[in-house]
């Protein structure tokens, strides 16, 4: 299978669009009852609104590949006159990665069966190996955490010792600072194979 013929743009499922919609209407709303900053999310707007409605992700080798090729793509997309952001992610569950966000036009079928012209997000998540593969363990953990109402009460994560949760998600986090030496020991050894 060639390289190329492994890139996926994945879209958001609906449950997941229900579910980020539900967080940050009423979750995270510091408004309610009244709408959130910016007004209500809903089916009518999820794709202008929803930031990783479509989304795909890019695996690089080290970890100064994923600053790498988010400053290029970041480069692109001004010599192409597009509106562009990257968020450094650094999660307490374990998930590092850069999203690279760009605003493109496009137009979006209605149920009438004709088309609205939107302004949409493009998320491409960009990572290292090491992290896309402990990412497939602890990914259902950070799901299940952040729509829960967590009770003041309730143990966190970080002391559940003896739980599969910390475990994995203390996996993440002690394979991001591995790459950091990897990256400590490239640098001082001066040497680079160019294939960040």
């Amino acid at each position: 299978m060639s390289r190329a013929s492994q890139l996926a743009v994945n879209t958001k499922p609906l449950d997941s669009l229900v579910d980020k919609s539900f967080r940050q209407n009423a979750l995270f709303n510091e408004n309610w009852p009244a709408p959130p900053d910016g007004g209500w999310i809903l089916p009518d707007n999820w794709f202008e609104t929803t930031r990783d409605v479509l989304r795909t992700s890019i695996v690089v080798k080290y970890l100064d590949g994923v600053t790498f090729l988010a400053d290029k793509l970041a480069e692109v997309a001004q010599v192409l006159g597009l509106e562009a952001a990257i968020d450094y992610e650094a999660r307490e569950e374990g998930y590092y990665a850069a999203h690279y966000y760009v605003s493109l036009a496009g137009e979006m079928p209605l149920p009438k069966w004709d088309t609205k012209r939107i302004i949409f997000v493009l998320e491409v998540q960009i990572t290292t190996q090491m992290q896309e593969a402990i990412r497939v363990l602890t990914h259902h953990f950070y799901e299940e955490r952040r729509s829960r109402l967590l009770n003041a009460a309730q143990k966190k994560w970080q002391w559940n010792y003896d739980s599969d949760e910390f475990r994995a998600n203390y996996l993440a986090h002690t394979l991001h600072h591995i790459e950091g030496l990897i990256m400590d020991i490239r640098v001082r050894g001066g040497k680079s194979d160019g294939n960040s």
